[in-house]
């Protein structure tokens, strides 16, 4: 009967981390803008075809 108890709250506990965890993405924006990362894969490129080359550093940010 011990072990149910100890499950039942390992569970809770681990349920509640992931709770807080959703609740501190949402908060941080982590969820903001859904659509754009989906749709700049149909917008044009600026330079399609062309690559910068390892000289040049890129327009990219780099995080």
């Amino acid at each position: 009967m011990s072990v149910i108890i100890l499950l039942i709250a390992v569970s809770l506990t681990l349920a509640l981390g992931f709770l807080a965890a959703f609740v501190w993405a949402v908060r941080h924006g982590q969820y903001e803008d859904t659509c754009t990362p989906a749709m700049r894969i149909l917008s044009d490129d600026q330079n399609p075809g062309k690559t910068p080359s390892p000289s040049q550093p890129s327009n990219q940010a780099k995080p």
